[in-house]
């Protein structure tokens, strides 16, 4: 006769040779569809070049008219500074009338006295901070040639902690990897499972002996492989295409994607779920994963300057804690009471997520 245990065995030998069936089913499935690979390998590929290489803070070749009313040695040394300057492309003039002519035309940027064109708040700004380091490198010359410093003279050093190179790329890249790990795990499973359920295929699966959480577990694993080559092919491009550094445990990044991609791939489930048509599922997963993750997570706009209504909402995005991990992790290091706190704010949605997706994947028939 049997016994219980013998028969809580034959269970448990059960449930997981289903589960190994369904992920090889799944797998196969994922290999087959060219759509997949190419969402889940190219697309990130191309976007960590388009935003790498496209989307950028700094501000380079700067048109700035230089008005040389004094045509002495030392003021010649001085506009000097502007034409070593990366960020400036200086336009020799001689009146200062021909200079504001320029300005208004929107062919310069600025003029050598130093007027700034305001139109561009931002770009204003930044010309205004470039401009002060041409001059202090022109003092620095000075200073180092033994030449006398103006009486009262303050000398200012000036140094950025954790991106000295002042390379907006080196902050924007964590947040890319942000962006292709909820396109991968909640765009690409949305559409995957809505689809199977258009198709019929998971009725079809109703009828045999399969839960529905093993069902959920067979969809999860194969992408979230995906996910992790996906990953592993953004931290190369960061790394030898970008020169990010990586100043923080790789174990950490590793675990802390781990986690957000639990919760992408939980937010694709449950879409697809709720809705069970592609086009919906699509659009909501759009709406509530990607352009979340891009507006609201701290990936481009500094949630600090933002109402509190809207900082509100993003204290309740996973995105906002994994952009703050992985900026944490490639530029400041291993700060411990960050990395614990927004881990475990990951790992809490992950399972609410994916316990939500569970609720409502239910072997009923419509």
């Amino acid at each position: 006769m049997s016994t219980g245990s013998d028969l809580a065995l034959s269970g448990t030998a059960a449930t997981w040779q289903r589960l190994r069936a369904l992920i090889r089913k799944e797998a196969r499935q994922l290999l087959r569809d060219q759509s997949n690979i190419l969402v889940g390998i190219a697309l990130p590929v191309i976007l960590i070049l388009i935003f790498g290489y496209g989307l950028s803070f700094d501000v380079k070749n700067m048109p700035v008219a230089v008005v040389m009313e004094d045509a002495s040695p030392t003021a010649q040394d001085v506009v000097s500074g502007f034409y070593l300057s990366p960020y400036f492309t200086p336009v020799p003039l001689a009146s200062l009338h021909a200079a504001e002519q320029l300005m208004l035309a929107r062919k310069v940027d600025g003029i050598l006295e130093l007027l700034v064109n305001g139109v561009d708040a931002n770009r204003g700004r930044i010309m205004q901070g470039y401009a002060r380091g041409a001059l202090a490198q022109w003092a620095a010359s000075r200073a180092a040639a033994g030449a006398a410093s103006p009486a009262g003279a303050v000398t200012i050093e000036q140094r950025l902690w954790f991106n000295e190179s002042n390379n907006s790329t080196h902050f924007l890249v964590p947040g890319l990897i942000v962006l292709i790990m909820t396109l991968i795990g909640a765009l690409l499973t949305a559409l995957v499972m809505a689809r199977e359920w258009e198709r019929g295929t998971l009725e079809a699966l109703f009828v045999t002996p399969v839960h529905a959480t093993e069902i959920l577990i067979g969809k999860i694993v194969p992408y979230f492989a995906l996910g992790l080559v996906g990953l592993t092919l953004c931290m190369l491009a960061a790394k030898l295409l970008f020169a990010v550094p990586v100043r923080g445990s790789l174990l950490l990044i590793l675990l802390a994607s781990m986690l957000y991609l639990l919760v992408a791939l939980a937010i694709g489930l449950l879409i697809s779920a709720a809705v069970k048509n592609q086009f919906l599922a699509s659009q909501i997963a759009l709406i509530t994963g990607f352009l979340p993750a891009l507006m609201l997570s701290g990936f481009i706009f500094d949630l600090r300057s933002l109402p509190l209504a809207v900082r509100t909402i993003s204290q309740a995005l996973p995105a906002t804690y994994y952009v703050e991990l992985l900026q944490t992790l490639f530029l400041a290091g291993n700060v411990w009471l960050l990395i614990v706190r927004d881990c475990a704010v990951l790992a809490f949605f992950a399972v609410v997520l994916l316990t939500l997706a569970r609720i409502n994947t239910r072997k009923e028939l419509d």
